[in-house]
């Protein structure tokens, strides 16, 4: 198993990690490594007397898509981080190339969206279906190159899948996410990554404002030379 983590903040009570895509969160019926084994591991490294130490992961990132992960150390900072994210009081900002270009520069998306669990898919579903939950996120365009097109985006719900669902909804699907009508595959991947979170620190309650470095790869899709206006 590897352990070349990628940590971009670590205390006794959280760890943030940058999470590689194609790597599973937690154990899937694939029996990969999970970067929550990677994470316990490292945890357990730095534990006196051979303890394991406490490591639940906060929230979880679908395994084509990159970016930053959260762990609670502390069961006082694993409970009180999922307040945050119950009570969507910190900020998530995610980076998306979508295929095409959407007709506004900047909008806001609510559906009621409900998951086919059998086949690990999303759909576009009304109120008054019980198993569909609404969902929101704001989104706004960052660059254009060739036929794609850079999006900041906003999720105020943290639905499976939503945005990829919700952007698809606009005839702009992800990059590489060939389930949701992008037209074709990117190494088992998708051009989404979960760029920066702001929170507040669970126990000293300082701002916290964590961001993942892109992975390289994404030069391929995106060039250096394309300007951003983030």
């Amino acid at each position: 198993m590897s352990s070349d983590l990628s940590i971009l903040f670590a205390d006794r009570h959280l760890i943030a990690v940058n999470k590689p895509a194609r790597t599973p969160v937690a154990s899937d019926a694939s029996g990969d490594d999970t970067l929550l084994e990677q994470v316990r591991l490292w945890n357990e490294a730095r534990q006196v007397d051979g303890r394991k130490g406490y490591c639940v992961p906060i929230h979880f990132l679908d395994r084509p898509v990159s970016g930053l992960v959260l762990f609670g150390l502390s069961s006082k900072g694993a409970a009180r981080l999922n307040e945050q994210f119950r009570s969507r009081s910190l900020q998530k900002t995610y980076l998306a190339v979508v295929c095409g270009r959407p007709s506004r520069a900047e909008g806001r998306l609510e559906h009621d969206l409900a998951k086919d669990k059998h086949q690990n898919l999303t759909r576009i579903s009304h109120a008054k279906d019980p198993e569909a939950k609404r969902s929101i996120l704001t989104y706004r365009v960052l660059g254009y190159h060739d036929e794609l097109t850079l999006l900041e985006v906003r999720p105020e719900t943290g639905r499976s899948h939503q945005i990829r669902v919700q952007l698809a909804s606009l005839g702009t699907p992800i990059w590489g996410d060939v389930k949701y009508g992008a037209p074709e595959t990117w190494n088992a991947c998708i051009a989404l990554h979960a760029w920066r979170l702001e929170l507040s620190h669970p126990v000293g309650k300082e701002t916290l404002c964590l961001e993942a470095p892109l992975p390289e790869y994404w030069a391929s899709l995106w060039p250096h030379s394309v300007p951003l206006q983030v």
